[in-house]
């Protein structure tokens, strides 16, 4: 029997059932669907939602997103709801209690990124902020990009990599180029919703009052 050809990934976006168009990437999974239209390019303006979102990011490394984000729920409740004073006092015991929890990735270098990241959290909210510091890359508003197909769309900028080597020098770990360009996409940093996706605009004016 010839193997079956899966067909080439949309690059285009594609208009739903109700007449909107989005972005391929989510497919018509209605859970993914939901997050494309609800979350993801919306701006991102609160400090605990971006470290909830960054920590998730360095998550996904070697996974699918949709999978993270299936266990999100489970990621709060093991991480405390994601509260960075917490976080930030977890000890062996708590890394185990966490690497035996079937609920999320268990992944230890990933578990000690987080306690890590919580410590770069608080040390930058005595600095002025951490999501004023995150913003700072794109001089504290989204980026505006026009792209009509996912071939336009890179894995990493040099404001990413500038994001991540910052990270890095602070002691950070799963915070890559390409793991900081997911989440500022995903944070709103930058619009990449194809601009024939009905989210582009919405996007775009969510982004033209940023609160500094």
């Amino acid at each position: 029997m010839p193997e079956k050809v899966k067909p080439p990934r949309p690059i285009a976006a594609i208009v739903h059932a109700d007449g909107l168009g989005r972005c391929p990437w989510p497919g018509v999974d209605p859970f993914y669907v939901a997050y494309h239209d609800e979350e993801w390019g919306t701006p991102e303006w609160d400090d605990r939602a971006l470290f909830e979102k960054l920590i998730l990011d360095g998550f996904q490394a070697g996974l699918s997103w949709i999978t993270i984000l299936r266990k999100r729920e489970a990621f709060r409740k093991a991480f405390d709801g994601f509260r960075p004073e917490i976080i930030v006092d977890y000890d062996a015991a708590k890394i185990e209690a966490l690497m035996g929890d079937a609920g999320i990735v268990r992944n230890r270098g990933k578990i000690v990124a987080t306690v890590a990241l919580a410590r770069i959290y608080l040390d930058l909210m005595e600095r002025g902020g951490f999501a004023r510091h995150i913003w700072s890359f794109v001089e504290g508003k989204p980026i505006q990009n026009a792209r009509t197909s996912m071939r336009e769309v890179p894995v990493d900028t040099a404001i990413a990599q500038a994001l991540a080597k910052d990270l890095r020098q602070r002691g950070g770990n799963f915070v890559g180029p390409t793991i900081v360009y997911a989440f500022m996409q995903a944070v709103g940093m930058v619009n990449d919703h194809l601009v024939d996706c009905h989210r582009h605009a919405a996007c775009r004016a969510l982004g033209a009052n940023p609160p500094w």
